[in-house]
């Protein structure tokens, strides 16, 4: 097995910021790249020096993989917002099938002696379950909201005389909330 790239290898903080720096400067630039990463790894008492065609190489991977990323996104929001409320379950299926496309894949490189997975696939496994998570946590919020607003017109019809105490008792029961 080889060992970890000079860039795998660097802190969090480091590889975050030459992440953004790579967005930033439209991942080009990199002679001038290679020398603010050096000076950064200076202060940061960071023992090694990456060159620029490492740099290079690792820009180029990290801007197809920040593409997909963003078109992924982009997916996702054009579909929450055509969807309606009413279209939540369909939401919810979607980002499930999303979720089990990304354990597939993951899983398929992990059964594969030949080849070690990407570590983003863990990311993007791990950010669909956040997703999801977030997606009960808005039904669920969305379903309070419903509530509230149904019972708030059942106060509302009662105080117009529009029903009867015992109707609106009895809605409630029959909608769930008593």
């Amino acid at each position: 097995m080889p060992p970890p790239r000079k860039i795998d290898r660097l802190p969090p903080l480091l590889r975050q910021w030459l992440q953004e720096e790579l967005k930033a400067r439209n991942f080009s630039d990199y002679e001038q790249l290679a020398e603010d990463l050096a000076f950064r790894c200076e202060e940061e008492g960071v023992e090694f020096r990456i060159g620029k065609s490492a740099i290079h190489a690792y820009g180029q991977e990290f801007r197809d993989y920040a593409r997909l990323q963003e078109q992924a996104q982009e997916e996702i929001r054009v579909f929450l917002e055509e969807a309606s409320m009413t279209d939540e379950a369909n939401v919810t299926k979607a980002l499930f099938q999303q979720l089990t496309t990304l354990q597939w894949k993951l899983h398929m490189t992990l059964s594969s002696p030949d080849s070690l997975p990407d570590p983003r696939g863990m990311k993007d496994l791990t950010t669909a379950l956040n997703n999801l998570i977030r997606s009960t946590s808005l039904r669920d919020a969305i379903l309070q909201a419903e509530r509230k607003a149904q019972a708030a017109k059942l106060d509302a019809a009662l105080e117009a005389g529009d029903i009867t105490s015992d109707f609106r008792q009895q809605a409630r029961e029959i909608m769930g909330f008593a």
